[in-house]
C-alpha cells in the first residue's frame, strides 16, 4: 500500500524551504546517522566497532550484529542533538550499497520501517557517490566538472563529476583497493588492524626511497595493487630470513617506502586523467584521503600543475552518514525516491 502512495506523498512532502532528512550509513563497520535541514548537515553521529581489532579485519557477521545494537541509539542521538523531531522529517535516506550484505540489511530495514511508520518517502544512496558528494557539505565547493580520486578500503576509482547526480568512472582498480593494500602491508609487518593509519604514522620518520616494490603495469587509467602487495610480502619474507629483526629495525623506512610506492601510483594515474580530460579542479574522497603522504603529494602536484584542490573534512572522509545526507538532499530535490520493495546491493554500481 505504501509503495503505491509514494508518488502522492512525494508531491505532498515538498516544503516551501529545503527538506529535513534523516540519513543512515551502515555499509561496513560504522553505524552512523545524520540530519540535514535546509541543505545543512546538522550533525554526524558515528558508532565504531572495536570488536574487529582482535581478528585483524572486519568480520561481516559480527558487524551486522553490532549494527543492530547501535542503530537505535545512534538515530536517537542524531535527532536529539539536531533538535529535530521525527514528525519534522520529510524523508529517510540510507546506504543501499556497495558494502557488506548483513550490514546493509540492518540500515535498509530500519530505514524502510521508519519511513513506512512516518508515511514519508525513502531515498536509497550509493555509498561511493556519497563519498564524492561529501565535498558539498562545507565550502569551498568544487566547480563542475571536476575529477575525483576516490580511495578507500574497498574501492579505488577515478571519477569525472559532471553534476551532483551525474558521474562517470574513467578508471578503477582491477583487483585490490589501495586501502586494502595499506592494511595488508600493515598485517604483514605485524601491526594491528586497522593498519593503514599506522603505516602512515611510522612513515613520517622513514626514508620513502629506502626500498622499492614491483607493480603490475595497467593500460589506460585503471589501477592494480595486487602486484605491489605480493612484492612487499616476498620482500619482507626474504629480508626477515636473513635478519629476524629486520622489520623492527627498519619499520619506519619500510612503511615510508610502501606508502611512497602506493601514493606515486595513485598520483601517476590522477595526473594522466587530469591531462587527458583537461580538468584542473581535483578532489579526493574516501578513508585513504586522510593519509598524510597522499595529501602532501596532492598539494605539491596542485601547486606545480595549477590545480584547484578539494579535500573534505576528516570526519567526512571515512564512512559516515553526513555524506549520505548530502547525497540524499540532492536526490530529494531531483525527485529520486525508491519504493518499500528496495533491497541492499552489496555490489551496487554507479
Amino acid at each position: 500500500m505504501f509503495t503505491n502512495a509514494i508518488p502522492i506523498l512525494t508531491m505532498l512532502a515538498k516544503p516551501a524551504n529545503l527538506p529535513t532528512i534523516l540519513a543512515i550509513e551502515s555499509s561496513c563497520d560504522e553505524t552512523s546517522a545524520a540530519v540535514i535541514k535546509n541543505g545543512k548537515v546538522l550533525n554526524n553521529i558515528i558508532a565504531t566497532q572495536a570488536i574487529h581489532t582482535q581478528y585483524g579485519g572486519v568480520v561481516p557477521e559480527l558487524a551486522s550484529r553490532v549494527h543492530q545494537q547501535n542503530i537505535i541509539p545512534v538515530v536517537h542521538q542524531a535527532l536529539h542533538t539536531a533538535q529535530v523531531s521525527k514528525e519534522e522529517l520529510q524523508a529517510i535516506a540510507f546506504t543501499r550499497g556497495p558494502g557488506l550484505l548483513g550490514s546493509l540489511l540492518v540500515g535498509t530495514s530500519f530505514a524502510k520501517a521508519f519511513a513506512a511508520a512516518l508515511q514519508i518517502p525513502l531515498i536509497d544512496v550509493n555509498h561511493m557517490q556519497a563519498h564524492i558528494l561529501a565535498h558539498f557539505i562545507n565550502p569551498p565547493f568544487p566547480i563542475f566538472p571536476f575529477l575525483c580520486l576516490t580511495v578507500s578500503g574497498g574501492h579505488t576509482q577515478l571519477v569525472v563529476v559532471k553534476d551532483y547526480l551525474q558521474m562517470e568512472i574513467i578508471g578503477e582498480t582491477q583487483d585490490d583497493a589501495v586501502g586494502e593494500a595499506f592494511d595488508k602491508a600493515a598485517k604483514i609487518l605485524g601491526l594491528p588492524y586497522p593498519g593503514g593509519p599506522l603505516i602512515d604514522k611510522y612513515a613520517q620518520t622513514g626514508n620513502p626511497l629506502a626500498y622499492q616494490f614491483g607493480e603490475v603495469a595497467m593500460e589506460g587509467l585503471n589501477y592494480s595493487f595486487s602486484g605491489i602487495k605480493t612484492s612487499f610480502l616476498y620482500f619482507v619474507q626474504r629480508q626477515s630470513q636473513q635478519n629476524p629483526n629486520f622489520v623492527s629495525e627498519n619499520l619506519a623506512d619500510i612503511c615510508a617506502s610502501m606508502q611512497h610506492t602506493l601514493v606515486q601510483l595513485l598520483m601517476k594515474k590522477l595526473k594522466r586523467a587530469a591531462k587527458e580530460y583537461k580538468i584542473n579542479h581535483i578532489a579526493i574522497a574516501g578513508g585513504v584521503a586522510a593519509n598524510s603522504g597522499l595529501r602532501k603529494a596532492l598539494h605539491e602536484t596542485a601547486a606545480k600543475l595549477n590545480w584547484q584542490l578539494y579535500i573534505p573534512d576528516f570526519q567526512y572522509c571515512t564512512d559516515n552518514a553526513g555524506m549520505i545526507a548530502i547525497a540524499a538532499h540532492y536526490k530529494y530535490l531531483a525527485g529520486e525516491f525508491c519504493s518499500q520493495q528496495v533491497s541492499p546491493l552489496p555490489r551496487m554500481e554507479f
